[in-house]
């Protein structure tokens, strides 16, 4: 049997499905023809705003719900085609809780697959993150698929995430050797666009940058600005996401990455031009209290293997992506 799962008369489940990567996954979903795309969020870190624009259509379905808890999980994925497995604490989030990180990107898949399984869910599709390879001097040149962990001089809460992305990944594994649970792994980078959160560490690089020039206030750069950073449009993502479900790829994990990476004094330097300029950028200390996340050198995160297995590769550059988060935001679309 084929692992492909066509959206045209489908239904889906986005868990985690109040979000960035949820609100455009579910536009994706419903525009290619779903019969149903359920968004299941228990609003800790998903909000009302991000999926206000989808909530009069009649194809979506917004359930509350918990990942911690099973029976929520049974009720919710029952009758769906394919199941989109995005809730999770961030690095942000597991430095203020670990505890309740572990639980939630451990447990919380778990329950998801057990879901899964119980209701014959045809195709999972699990998010995991760049964050799969570490950070730290160890992260240099080409990461690909096999590239190892690493874990020497970064914050513990990354660490920490990066883990529990991993242990997800192998659940996966394990639930499609058991019983031929059919999935597919994207190793997100940080994710930037329309509905911006504050969520990613590495995301607040666009977004503080922008709020201080709208203030008037020069931009900070974190060290001496030739860190590399990667980033993804979240519509090129949302992409990804539905070519994973249409896909007949299976048992397969992938880097869905930016068409190319950028430094930190890159990035701030090219948010400041396409907000119409400002006061010149100033160098300053790694900022005590705050989770950065450093690497050790210039790296690329390879998308080749997507491309190869589901059909993707990004489309959508920094400067556009950048043009179109600052044109939303200008807007006065962003109500947080």
């Amino acid at each position: 049997m084929s692992a492909a799962v066509p959206i045209q008369g489908n239904r889906f489940c986005i868990v985690g499905g109040a979000s960035l990567v949820g609100s455009a996954t579910a536009s994706e979903l419903l525009d290619h023809g779903a019969a149903e795309v359920v968004l299941f969020d228990n609003f800790a870190f998903g909000s009302e705003a991000a999926i206000a624009h989808l909530k009069d259509h009649p194809r979506l379905r917004l359930v509350r719900g918990d990942v911690m808890r099973l029976s929520d999980l049974l009720r919710v994925t029952e009758g769906m085609a394919g199941v989109l497995q995005l809730a999770a604490y961030m690095t942000l989030s597991m430095d203020r809780d670990p505890w309740g990180g572990l639980d939630v990107n451990i447990r919380g898949v778990q329950n998801a697959l057990e879901a899964c399984r119980a209701n014959q869910v045809r195709k999972v599709v699990f998010a995991s993150s760049n964050a799969a390879y570490g950070y730290g001097p160890g992260v240099a040149g080409d990461l690909v698929e096999s590239t190892p962990f690493h874990s020497q001089g970064a914050p513990p809460a990354a660490i920490l995430y990066g883990a529990t992305k991993i242990i997800g990944e192998q659940l996966c594994r394990d639930a499609f050797r058991k019983w031929g649970q059919d999935y597919v792994v994207l190793r997100y980078s940080t994710v930037y666009g329309e509905r911006q959160h504050h969520r990613a560490a590495n995301a607040l690089y666009i977004i503080e940058t922008l709020e201080k020039l709208r203030r008037g206030e020069a931009p900070e750069i974190f060290g001496d600005g030739s860190e590399t950073k990667h980033f993804v449009y979240v519509g090129d993502l949302a992409r990804a996401n539905r070519l994973a479900f249409e896909s007949a790829a299976s048992d397969v994990a992938v880097n869905t990455s930016g068409p190319a990476p950028i430094t930190t004094r890159d990035l701030v330097l090219l948010v400041t031009e396409l907000a119409g300029g400002g006061p010149a950028p100033k160098s300053v200390g790694h900022a005590a209290g705050k989770v950065r996340l450093t690497s050790g050198g210039a790296f690329r995160i390879a998308h080749e293997a997507a491309q190869a297995a589901i059909g993707w590769q990004p489309e959508v550059d920094m400067r556009e992506g950048l043009r179109r988060l600052i044109a939303w935001l200008d807007s006065g679309n962003d109500r947080r």
